[in-house]
C-alpha cells in the first residue's frame, strides 16, 4: 500500500514537471512558422473636403515615409536574416519595419530597439538587456515583413541596434546595427 502511494506521488510529480517544461520551452514552436506580410506604411497627404467628394481618382497618391535608419540582421542564438528600416511618417511617428525576416519561432519573442552594440556569434547573445531598450512589441511572426509602431517620444539618437529578443530565456535570436540616414 505504501509503495503504491509513493509511485502515485512520483507519477503525479513527473506529469507536473513535464507539463511545466513543455509550457516553459514550447518546443513545438520550432516546427511552427508564422508568416506575416504587412504593406509598407503609407501616409496620405490631406485633401480639402470640397475635393474629397469629387472622385476617387482625384485623391492624392500615398506618400512613403522617410527612411531614418537601416540595418541587416545577423544570427545569434538562432539563424536569423532580413533587414530593418526605421521610418518617420509625415506626422512624426516612427515605425520599425522588419523586411524579409526569417528566424526560428520561439516563446515570448519581442522586437527591441536598443543601445547595445551588435556583436557576432555567442558574444552577442546576451548583451541587449544590459542597457537601455524600447520594446516595439511582441514579434508578430517569425517570417515575412511587418511593422511596429515605436512609442511616441522615442529618441533615435539613444539607440544603435534592433534585436529579436526572447524574454523567456534572455537571449537574442538575431540583431542588426542601425546606420542612421542624414
Amino acid at each position: 500500500m505504501n509503495r503504491k502511494r509513493v509511485l502515485t506521488v512520483l507519477a503525479a510529480g513527473l506529469v507536473v514537471a513535464v507539463a511545466a517544461g513543455l509550457y516553459w520551452f514550447q518546443p513545438w514552436k520550432l516546427w511552427v512558422n508564422e508568416t506575416v506580410q504587412e504593406a509598407l506604411p503609407a501616409v496620405r497627404t490631406s485633401v480639402p473636403p470640397s475635393e474629397s467628394a469629387t472622385s476617387a481618382s482625384a485623391a492624392p497618391a500615398p506618400k512613403e515615409p522617410a527612411v531614418v535608419a537601416t540595418g541587416e540582421l545577423i544570427s545569434h542564438e538562432h539563424t536569423t536574416s532580413g533587414s530593418v528600416r526605421i521610418l518617420r511618417a509625415a506626422d512624426g511617428s516612427l515605425v520599425l519595419r522588419l523586411e524579409n525576416l526569417d528566424t526560428s519561432n520561439g516563446p515570448d519573442l519581442r522586437v527591441w530597439l536598443t543601445d547595445a552594440p551588435v556583436l557576432p556569434g555567442k558574444d552577442g547573445w546576451f548583451v541587449f538587456d544590459d542597457g537601455a531598450h524600447v520594446s516595439a512589441g511582441k514579434l508578430k511572426g517569425n517570417k515575412g515583413s511587418q511593422n511596429y509602431t515605436l512609442p511616441a517620444g522615442t529618441d533615435l539618437a539613444r539607440y544603435s541596434s534592433v534585436t529579436i529578443w526572447c524574454e523567456r530565456f534572455s537571449v537574442s535570436f538575431g540583431a542588426a546595427s542601425l546606420a542612421k540616414k542624414v
